[in-house]
């Protein structure tokens, strides 16, 4: 959750002047501004000095703590992977895979040699494209396992469908091909059909774009095939789910028999398209977003395949403009950067081949992450946390006032399988077999991506693995996965400013034990709640706790619709409500845990300031965030997670905050006790 505008927080009000203080590790204290009456916006009291003096990095469209931390562990894996080359490691080994593909991505001059070479057989195929069932039999081949919805990893694709294939919501131990909508190449089918001058503008930058990417790559008649491929996605726009219905798993819930396919989504040759996308065997299927696929399909029959072989063509070069000459990359940064996200300036070459070989080769990189900065000590005492994080959320289950007895064991017993995975996966993954050449960019970023596919499409009729992880080592995040009941805390995201062996115990806890607290919530928000203790998507609620439940779930969208960063765009409090349920519960049993840990007394008062001031602002600072227009608006319209600033100001949920800092009526964020949220 990451944000030149610059973004402050639209509540920043002096009030006041209370004199600077000096904490010890882990707060920082120059960071504040304590001008600010905490009461009043207390992000701004936490972060206002920081917020005033940082600068966003021309190379970046959002700057804060998560970026700061990530932008040191890039460093650190730049070094990894250079060392990975040394020595001359075994051909095949996943040292050489690492090295060998990160040699080819830099390889600028090689790349630029190449020219427009690495496109030609794809370009052919499409070319070759003479009617609606060579055209599905294309989309089919081109189909990939990469989205993961409830994960929000990726949630859109520029191919015209996607797969995620996961557990199934109906029988947790058996996998199941989840068909998505895709075919888009901006964020959200908003910034197609919005009626306003600002996507208006956005859409005119991108027919440009597309111009410009195909007079690059020496099509003919650029400019007219632009309009038709943007035409062509505007009614793919038009067929879409919205992104909140997106993020409902009951919505999507939404099983089709192989024989549905074609009743339901006619257009689409089927058994063309499956035969291609290596699942001609699977008989049953989940449609996440029905109406789409319908949709879609109708657009497959309905459109000329001449227009339909244009949009694959642009699609094509696009997607992997970044393993062509520096034109390519140029253009394709000069609007996915700039005009979508803000951003001045493209990122040197190194941390885009970070990122890639990341992408390729991610457990193979994080393998060697893990191994040189988390050590077994660090693992151990975040265990600790995550043990007394879950004992706390158990004690607030129990203590619930309006919650069925039946209710709560079926709650607790969700709680007591929890699998939490911290650092690293059990089982690392297998790069055998995999191709790479170390003079070959583009050949490798394509062949990583078909191995990782055909591994998730492998799953099918496989036992479901519990242990898997959806995110690499060296990611700083942290991840709950409802439908396995399990839980994923990168290596890297332990690290200072969320975790710090050094640091106080209000200051881990109120970061890292945030975070746990937030992940374990997860199994409890909207969603995580309607799947059982097994990951089947069950009501184990009675309809009494259910309605008090979403009642509750209601108040806090209403708080966060309430929130504008600009004047003419507010929160979505449905889009990010399983998010803000997460931190409310979260940072409650994270508040708990850590007054558990001081063993009945006061955490120690540093220059004036209490043991639960300290927890608290370092909660806010764990957030400090700023953002570039652009990208802030994208992150409102299209993602699940609010914007940093207003996640900080979950502490107006908490009563120990009020008493903290005498926050009281009068005071801009006071909330009366009825009003504080309390879902768990």
């Amino acid at each position: 959750m990451k944000r030149h505008v610059l973004f402050a927080s639209s509540l920043m009000l002096a009030a006041c002047s209370p004199a600077p203080v000096t904490f010890g590790s882990g707060i920082d204290a120059a960071g504040m501004d304590t001008a600010v009456k905490p009461g009043d916006d207390f992000f701004a009291y936490a972060n206002g000095a920081w917020d005033k003096s940082a600068e966003i990095p021309t190379d970046r469209s959002t700057w804060g703590g998560n970026a700061i931390l990530a932008e040191q562990v890039d460093k650190d894996v730049a070094a990894l992977i250079e060392g990975a080359g040394k020595g001359s490691p075994e051909a095949g080994s996943q040292g050489a895979l690492i090295a060998d593909f990160y040699k080819a991505y830099m390889d600028e001059a090689g790349i630029e040699a190449k020219g427009l070479e690495p496109l030609k057989a794809e370009l052919a195929s499409i070319d070759a494209i003479q009617d609606k069932k060579g055209l599905s039999s294309y989309f089919g081949s081109t189909l990939r396992a990469e989205c993961d919805v409830m994960n929000a990893t990726q949630l859109t694709t520029d191919s015209l469908f996607c797969l995620w294939i996961a557990a199934d919501f109906d029988k947790p131990d058996t996998y199941a091909p989840f068909l998505m909508q895709g075919g888009l190449s901006l964020p959200d089918r908003d910034y197609y059909l919005a009626d306003s001058p600002r996507m208006a503008g956005v859409r005119d930058a991108f027919k440009a774009h597309i111009e410009k990417v195909l007079t690059l790559a020496g099509v003919a008649d650029a400019k007219a095939k632009a309009q038709r491929i943007f035409d062509l996605e505007t009614k793919i726009a038009g067929a879409h789910a919205s992104v909140d219905d997106t993020s409902d798993p009951a919505k999507g819930n939404n099983h089709w028999t192989r024989a549905d396919l074609d009743a339901k989504a006619p257009g689409m040759d089927w058994a063309a398209f499956l035969d291609t996308a290596k699942l001609a065997g699977q008989m049953s299927f989940v449609a996440w977003q029905p109406a789409a696929l319908t949709g879609e399909s109708a657009l497959v029959a309905a459109t000329p395949v001449a227009t339909w072989k244009e949009y694959l063509a642009f699609h094509y070069i696009d997607r992997n403009s970044n393993q062509l000459p520096k034109a390519f990359v140029d253009a394709r940064f000069d609007f996915y950067g700039k005009t979508l996200s803000g951003t001045p300036q493209l990122q040197e070459r190194w941390k885009r081949g970070v990122a890639a070989t990341n992408a390729a080769l991610g457990e193979a990189v994080g393998h060697l992450y893990a191994d040189k900065y988390f050590p077994p000590a660090s693992k151990a005492a975040v265990q600790e946390m995550v043990a007394n994080t879950t004992a706390a959320f158990e004690k607030r289950i129990d203590a619930l006032d309006w919650m069925d007895p039946a209710t709560k064991k079926e709650a607790k017993a969700k709680l007591a399988v929890l699998k939490v995975g911290i650092g690293y996966p059990d089982r690392w993954k297998s790069y055998e077999g995999l191709e790479v050449d170390p003079a070959d960019a583009f050949g490798n970023v394509q062949r990583a991506a078909l191995s990782d596919s055909d591994q998730k499409i492998a799953r099918l009729g496989q036992p479901v693995d519990r242990g898997e992880w959806v995110m690499n080592p060296q990611l700083v995040n942290a991840v709950n996965l409802p439908i396995l009941n399990a839980l994923n805390f990168p290596a890297a995201e332990m690290q200072p400013p969320h975790f710090d062996p050094k640091a106080p115990a209000a200051v881990n806890y109120a970061s890292i034990g945030a975070i746990i607290g937030h992940e374990i919530s997860h199994s409890f928000d909207n969603n995580g709640a309607l799947f059982d203790s097994t990951g089947r998507m069950r009501n184990w609620w009675t309809s009494e706790d259910f309605a008090h439940f979403t009642a509750s779930g209601d108040a806090l969208a209403k708080q966060y619709d309430a929130y504008k960063p600009f004047p003419d765009l507010a929160l979505n409090g449905k889009l990010t409500l399983s998010e803000n349920i997460a931190d409310v519960a979260g940072l409650a049993a994270a508040y708990d845990a850590y007054r558990t840990s001081l063993g009945g007394k006061e955490g120690p008062t540093v220059a004036g300031v209490t043991g639960d001031q300290q927890f608290f602002i370092s909660f806010a600072q764990t957030w400090r965030y700023k953002a570039r227009e652009a990208a802030m608006r994208r992150q409102v319209l299209t993602n699940g997670h609010a914007p940093a600033p207003y996640r900080a100001l979950t502490v107006r949920n908490l009563d120990a905050w009020y008493t903290a800092f005498d926050v009281k009526p009068g005071d801009k964020l006071y909330l009366a006790p009825a009003e504080r949220v309390k879902v768990w």
